[in-house]
């Protein structure tokens, strides 16, 4: 082999080598991505899936126009719900239950009530 063999095997070595480094930083930029960004993301979409499936009639809520209002009728078919909104009973609306963003159980409402009278 000549010199220029030799040279020639030593450089496709070592642009070998850096590919691989670049290949492992890629996959350690995507691992980092992944625990900042989907892994959060897919957390709170099942916290709000458990949310949803405990809504009961009754349940106060609030609404991702940031209506709050009661539950009065649930349709698990449509997955749609009837709201009444404030003091008219005549404002009742149907809405998906992915609007919903906050849900407040009457008992719950209850309990924090008195530990406000307490204080």
């Amino acid at each position: 082999m000549n010199f220029n063999n030799l040279m020639l095997l030593d450089a496709q070595a070592a642009t070998g080598g850096s590919g691989l480094i670049i290949i492992l930083v890629y996959v350690a930029i995507f691992a980092a991505l992944y625990f900042i960004m989907l892994r959060p993301q897919r957390k709170e979409q099942k916290q709000k899936a458990q949310l949803l499936a405990q809504l009961a009639v009754g349940d106060s809520v609030r609404t991702t126009g940031g209506f709050i209002g009661t539950v009065i009728d649930i349709d698990e078919e449509s997955a749609t719900v009837i709201v009444e909104f404030g003091n008219n009973k005549n404002c009742r609306i149907p809405m998906v239950k992915e609007a919903i963003v906050e849900v407040e159980k009457p008992e719950d409402a209850v309990s924090s009530a008195s530990k406000d009278e307490k204080k």
